[in-house]
């Protein structure tokens, strides 16, 4: 079959298919079930002619010189034609999911807590979220910013004023550096600080306030935003600049003598001085992790706890210098 022959085939599949597909969208299960049952006896009936159809694919294989890996790939026996079979089989076995809900959930990310008890929420889904820690009723707070959805939230960090920063991660990246990140002020009003983040992932502040701190997971970044007295962003810049590891930066906190600690997934966490150079790394020896996420506490606010979102385990480690008191301790 030349060039022009495939291309005509697969234009009288393609045609095929989507009239197959209007039918198919009003067939009974019962209807379903069958065309299965009889797709699989085709297949069986039809073996020593797919298998003689094989071998001519494998002698052309051959003569373009393919690889021994790629010929064993595109190789089909009986077991291989049986188990097609056997799995349209399967399939008209199974309960038809057409038309009902099998599963539902939501994705929370971040958390921070308020002065007042509320629980403040960061959920990728449905946008910033309230809980009430005694009922445990939850409801939406903030699920759209100007008339638009959000991307899918990520972290959040409140400011001493009350104020609370949050990034909007969703799946931006280098190739989509459209992340957000948004203040919520505590009189309600929504502003947005970026819109050209390539993955703003955590987020925090430093002792006075006066520069937030963004991790930019897939360019492997810490980003500063000094802010001026009224708030305003001024001179956004990189204020870390990482490298190895599974990724970049994820969940990242500010220690009490304005060290950042960092997430950096498959390496450690990073603790930089004020003046954002290394001093300190926690390293997960042999054990394969990805410490994702960080809080400090703790009576002196040293004991550095430790999501491993891999193994599903909480770790601790003790720092050189203690956490910054956040929001709901002042």
């Amino acid at each position: 079959m030349d060039t022009a022959q495939l291309g005509a085939l697969m234009e009288e599949l393609g045609r095929a298919a989507t009239e197959a597909a209007s039918v198919l969208a009003l067939a009974t299960s019962t209807q379903k079930d069958a065309a299965l049952r009889a797709a699989a006896a085709a297949v069986r009936a039809q073996a020593a002619q797919i298998l003689a159809a094989n071998e001519r694919d494998l002698a052309a294989a051959r003569a373009r010189r393919l690889s021994a890996p790629r010929l064993e790939r595109l190789r089909l026996e009986m077991r291989g034609i049986e188990a097609i079979a056997a799995s349209c089989e399967t399939l008209a076995a199974m309960a038809d999911p057409v038309g009902r809900v099998s599963a539902e959930w939501q994705r929370p990310n971040g958390l921070k807590i308020h002065k007042d008890g509320r629980i403040f929420i960061a959920d990728y889904k449905r946008g910033l979220m309230l809980l009430d820690a005694k009922s445990g009723r939850i409801e939406p707070l903030v699920e759209t910013a100007f008339s638009e959805g959000f991307k899918g939230l990520n972290d959040l960090h409140f400011a001493d004023n009350g104020d609370l920063y949050f990034t909007d991660q969703g799946q931006t990246g280098i190739a989509d550096p459209s992340g957000r990140v948004y203040r919520l002020r505590r009189n309600g009003e929504l502003q947005r600080l970026i819109d050209n983040a390539p993955s703003p992932n955590g987020i925090t502040l430093n002792n006075r306030n006066t520069q937030v701190y963004v991790a930019i997971t897939r360019a492997q970044q810490i980003w500063r935003l000094p802010l001026m007295a009224h708030g305003t962003p001024s001179k956004t810049g990189v204020a870390i600049q990482l490298s190895g590891g599974h990724a970049g930066p994820d969940g990242i906190e500010m220690d009490e003598e304005d060290g950042l600690v960092v997430c950096h997934l498959g390496v450690g966490i990073w603790r930089f001085n004020s003046n954002c150079l290394p001093t300190h790394l926690v390293h997960p020896g042999t054990h394969h992790r990805l410490m994702s996420n960080i809080a400090f506490g703790g009576p002196d606010r040293r004991t550095l706890f430790i999501t491993d979102s891999l193994n599903g385990e909480i770790l601790t480690a003790e720092m050189p210098v203690a956490g910054k008191k956040l929001y709901a301790h002042r």
